[in-house]
């Protein structure tokens, strides 16, 4: 099952192009840290300015360096449904686990709309689909009622949950059940979603805090005190990682930690000095500087 520590990894750039050494580094930071998936693609690896062929780069080395290590979840979303099905399809060949499908952004599908996209992706692949529900990027919310349809389907399996609604986690527990996988595409709920009925997160701040992550996730399930002690030292993270638009914060921080440029793809820009500030001290509070 995919749980745990799930980190929507970034996408180094050098004279901005795709740095392939680095991208290989920061997966192996992320064996070597305890961290229990990667997502090669997402939104947080700036999957919108990434040409199909650098998309399809990532996904590969991906699955060279982690597979049967641990679980690759490619990032395969798109607002075109075709270009959805292209992209799923190239990632089940190359060895992905799991596919993350964003919800369609910019078209504003209705609910029926959104159904019969993810049908669609669904019918055209073998391998597991978590839905990625992002209202604040996409525009449009998946009901709870459109993701119980689609979970009758074979490989629909769970849902990263960006709402930002702690409420969604105990409707959609009382409608799926409990197998019905639920990650937080939110750092900063991650303690009260998992004791909702969550099983981990998709997240930012594992990027550069891998280990503290998978600690805090582990600690979830066997330790809550501890679980709360390290929320504590990552909540400072997770706010100033997302003062700009994100990955601008984390790949900043990642850049002083010596894991990568902090270089963004227009129309995403470095981010300001005051916000500089605030992610060093953020990372000096988790002991990370």
């Amino acid at each position: 099952m995919l749980k745990g520590s799930i980190v929507a990894l970034i996408t180094p750039f050098k004279d901005d192009n795709l740095d392939e050494n680095n991208y290989r580094k920061l997966l192996n930071y992320h064996l070597n840290n305890g961290t229990d998936g990667v997502v090669p693609g997402g939104t947080t690896g700036e999957s919108p300015t990434l040409s199909h062929s650098e998309h399809k780069k990532i996904i590969e080395i991906a699955v060279n360096e982690c597979k049967g290590k641990i679980p690759i979840i490619s990032g395969t979303g798109s607002n075109s449904t075709d270009e959805a099905i292209d992209l799923s399809k190239f990632a089940e060949k190359a060895g992905s686990d799991a596919l993350l499908v964003v919800t369609p952004y910019y078209n504003k599908p209705t609910q029926e709309g959104l159904f019969q996209h993810y049908k669609k992706i669904n019918d055209n692949v073998g391998i597991p689909i978590i839905i990625y529900n992002i209202p604040s990027r996409s525009v449009i919310d998946m009901s709870v009622e459109t993701m119980a349809r689609l979970y009758e389907f074979k490989n629909i399996i769970g849902v990263k949950d960006a709402t930002g609604d702690l409420n969604r986690v105990d409707q959609q527990l009382k409608v799926m059940g409990k197998d019905f996988i639920q990650l937080t595409g939110n750092d900063d709920n991650a303690l009260e979603f998992n004791k909702r009925g969550g099983v981990g997160a998709i997240g930012v701040t594992a990027n550069i805090a891998a280990k503290l992550s998978a600690d805090f996730q582990k600690a979830c399930v066997d330790d809550i005190n501890l679980a709360e002690r390290i929320d504590k030292l990552l909540q400072p993270l997770h706010s100033s990682l997302f003062i700009e638009s994100n990955p601008s914060p984390v790949k900043f921080a990642a850049s002083k930690l010596g894991m990568c440029s902090p270089s963004v793809r227009l129309p995403l820009v470095e981010i300001k000095e005051e916000t500089k500030k605030k992610v060093l001290e953020a990372l000096k509070v988790a002991k990370l500087l």
